[in-house]
């Protein structure tokens, strides 16, 4: 798994790129959180959330991107994804729910 002291540590300094298997062990971990997090939301809530969950996702992105001096285009392809990465995300967390 990608660690975030791979430089302190013994012949880290000669893997500064990580592997194909730690980038997609780290996309995993964070696919695994966010349809956790989002089965406990909708097991418990009503469906207004999703459309706060949506709204503060754009939000917090163009407080990422700003520093980041992204263009136009770049920062609505960015906000696309991540919409689409939500409805992923949100399709998986209710497929779960339901073989529970």
């Amino acid at each position: 798994m990608l660690s975030t002291d791979r430089d302190l540590k013994r012949g880290g300094e000669r893997f500064p790129i990580p592997s194909q298997g730690e980038v997609e062990g780290r996309l995993l971990m964070f696919e695994v959180i966010a349809v956790t997090c989002l089965q406990e939301l909708l097991a418990k809530t009503e469906s207004r959330l999703v459309s706060k969950l949506r709204r503060r996702l754009i939000h917090n992105l163009k407080a990422r991107c700003a520093p980041l001096k992204l263009c136009t285009d770049d920062e609505k392809a960015a906000e696309e994804f991540a919409l689409q990465l939500l409805s992923a995300a949100l399709e998986e967390a209710e497929d779960e729910r339901r073989a529970d």
